[in-house]
């Protein structure tokens, strides 16, 4: 694969930790694998630690105009959008995906009524994946509601488009960790893992096939998917010569 091929991509990274910035994210440390895979390919790479700023709770686009003060959203939004990957990283919690990962999802979906040139709906060919990190089970569990929502708002998922790593259940060091109760962790705790590598590699490289075939052919066809076609009457159906 000659390297330009995926040099026109874009990338976004969302961190949703529970930590604001400087605080360590062991989910930021799992990253780093995802990140630099696209670098070495000229990927246009950017992260957004979204507690970081100051997002409304809510399912529309700009939550000023419904009763909160402040809203970072629409332009967290615009710099998520011109992405063609996004890329969802966050820890388990009681089994869970973070609140700030909910919060995400939530402000995704309330711009999925929204259209594109064509009239499909707004992410109709941009591509979604997720990382997650923690100390109790729950991967399979976080990526499965994750890569439900994002393909439901319209974002495409590729095969193996999650990965993760947990470590023992209980509490104990995390995804990174160099030191625990005074002792060293070398290598830094996860990044020896085969199965937490080899899946982030997998995840990464089938994220970047498939962005680079939706944007050579334009994303998808409006073929019988038009929102704007559906409500103007134009409805696919076998009556309809257009579709013929």
């Amino acid at each position: 694969m000659k390297k330009k091929f995926f040099s026109d991509l874009k990338a976004v990274f969302v961190n949703c930790t529970l930590k604001k910035s400087p605080q360590t994210s062991h989910t930021d440390t799992l990253f780093q694998i995802s990140k630099t895979i696209l670098e070495k390919e000229h990927v246009t790479v950017k992260e957004i630690r979204l507690i970081d700023h100051n997002v409304a709770t809510g399912v529309y686009p700009d939550m000023t105009e419904h009763g909160w003060k402040e809203d970072e959203w629409p332009t967290l939004f615009e710099q998520i959008f011109d992405a063609d990957i996004l890329i969802l990283g966050t820890p388990i919690w009681l089994g869970e995906k973070s609140s700030i990962a909910q919060k995400l999802i939530e402000r995704l979906y309330a711009m999925s009524g929204k259209t594109n040139e064509k009239g499909q709906y707004l992410f109709y060919g941009k591509v979604g994946g997720t990382i997650i990190t923690g100390n109790e089970d729950g991967i399979k569990h976080c990526a499965m509601g994750i890569l439900y929502s994002l393909q439901h708002i319209g974002y495409s998922i590729p095969p193996q488009a999650d990965a993760g790593w947990i470590g023992k259940v209980g509490p104990g060091p995390s995804y990174g960790d160099t030191e625990w109760k005074g002792k060293e962790i070398t290598p830094p705790l996860g990044t020896d893992s085969d199965f937490t590598n080899r899946n982030t590699t997998f995840m990464t490289y089938n994220l970047l096939h498939l962005a680079a075939m939706l944007k050579s052919q334009g994303g998808y066809p409006n073929y019988g998917n038009s929102r704007e076609k559906w409500d103007d009457g134009s409805r696919w159906n076998f009556e309809n010569p257009e579709y013929r």
